[in-house]
């Protein structure tokens, strides 16, 4: 049995789920709105104040779509309540962002400075010169938008220089040594 797909979903006050026809998973809560088409194969109960998935039979793809079912709903209730956020750091001489509108404009030692639109339901903030904080209530979008910003300018193991997430650890490399 899958232990991550057996455990049940709580839903908290003031979240509301709907499941239609064809496994669309619509979540209601004070942030927001998110839906999404689930697979087929599984079934999913909303049972007073919890959400119980369960799968079909034992085949390999229900009990590997049976954990991801629970988890993306969860991640669904998670996000309308508390919403997600990814912060990243940009480190290097010169090297910094700043907010125009719904633009991020950064400047990462190019000739030029590299603009990013925000994406439908993505927030940037910007803290200071060198800290971005991508917020927003689909998980998956946040996630998505914080890689495309750090592949600007991924860091560099030598002097470290460029864009990484907060939890990121760069692994450093030695430099070149002079002949004797």
């Amino acid at each position: 049995m899958s232990r991550i797909g057996k455990m049940p979903i709580a839903i908290p006050a003031g979240v509301t789920v709907d499941v239609a026809e064809n496994n669309k998973v619509t979540v209601k809560g004070p942030k927001g709105t998110l839906e999404r088409v689930m697979a087929p194969e599984m079934k999913i109960e909303v049972e007073g104040a919890e959400v119980k998935v369960t799968r079909p039979n034992d085949l390999k793809r229900n009990k590997s779509l049976h954990g991801l079912t629970r988890s993306l709903i969860n991640n669904m209730v998670v996000g309308v309540t508390e919403g997600y956020e990814k912060k990243l750091e940009i480190n290097g001489v010169g090297y910094r962002a700043a907010k125009q509108g719904k633009k991020l404009v950064l400047n990462l030692g190019y000739s030029h400075p590299v603009e990013m639109e925000d994406p439908e339901g993505v927030e940037t903030v910007v803290e200071g010169a060198n800290i971005i904080f991508v917020k927003g209530i689909d998980k998956e979008k946040i996630g998505q938008y914080a890689a495309e910003i750090r592949d600007k300018r991924r860091p560099e193991p030598y002097k470290g220089k460029g864009i990484k997430y907060a939890d990121e650890h760069i692994r450093r490399k030695v430099g070149k040594t002079g002949k004797k």
